[in-house]
């Protein structure tokens, strides 16, 4: 019974400890046009708003979709308050929280009977609402703070990973670098994201994202000669973030990269 009761409380203070750490990323709201953007940001340790940052803007995944400012924080925000990131690499990070009826990308998709989905990408049209209102919120930061404009960073997964193709190919000449998980987007949008630094990752057993999105794009890519490394995990399905996350030097490549 004892061992219960303790084993009790280290997971009720691992939870405070969990929940304490995200309170890092402050909430926010942005309006544009009478539609709001969820947003969590976390500044550097002893910030200082007179010193200019790197940027980093992460794009979840569909089923952190919503408007709870919260579930978006679910993969990948805990990296950024690792020591080992937070210290030697202070950037400004931003998490903002896709529509749940909405895409980052314009990425249609075809659903059977059963429910199983099928996605294809087109390669001009409108952004959606979300991507709209995150090219907004992005010109904001750089109102409100000091950024580094040759050190702008876009990381997502799955429906995030499609983002980051999104807006590297609606704002050319903006990221620096981008790191997109298990995403895609149409091939022939490749000549207007050759001048980004791309590192791509995708589960090779992928049931729900195909492979194949991630590998037509770098193939697209390497044509019109982008920088793009490539990494497919043999037998990973959906869930290759943990796997990129833990990448040695993940985050030393993209800090490293600048235009």
């Amino acid at each position: 019974m004892k061992r219960i009761f303790f084993l009790s409380l280290s997971l009720i203070a691992t939870s405070v400890l969990f929940a304490q750490s995200l309170d890092q990323y402050e909430s926010y709201r942005f309006i544009q046009n009478g539609d709001t953007l969820p947003y969590r940001i976390l500044l550097p340790e002893n910030y200082n708003p007179s010193t200019e940052y790197p940027l980093i803007i992460f794009l979840h995944g569909r089923g952190e979709s919503g408007n709870d400012n919260v579930k978006q924080l679910t993969h990948g925000a805990r990296m950024f308050l690792t020591d080992s990131i937070r210290k030697k690499h202070p950037a400004i990070v931003v998490f903002p929280q896709c529509g749940f009826k909405d895409y980052w990308s314009n990425v249609h998709t075809v659903a059977d009977k059963n429910g199983k989905r099928e996605f294809y990408h087109v390669p001009d049209g409108p952004p959606s609402t979300s991507m709209s209102l995150l090219m907004g919120l992005m010109e904001n930061l750089f109102v409100q703070f000091k950024i580094k404009k040759d050190r702008v960073y876009a990381m997502g997964l799955s429906m995030g990973g499609m983002g980051v193709f999104e807006l590297v190919r609606r704002k050319p000449g903006l990221v620096a670098a981008a790191i997109p998980i298990c995403g895609g987007a149409h091939p022939a949008t490749a000549e207007r994201m050759r001048d980004v630094k791309w590192w791509v990752f995708h589960g090779a057993d992928d049931d729900v994202v195909k492979p194949e999105f991630s590998v037509r794009m770098v193939e697209a890519l390497k044509k019109v000669n982008a920088s793009v490394q490539f990494t497919l995990y043999p037998g990973v399905k959906h869930n290759s973030w943990d796997l990129a996350f833990a990448e040695p030097g993940l985050m030393d490549w993209l800090f490293a990269q600048h235009k």
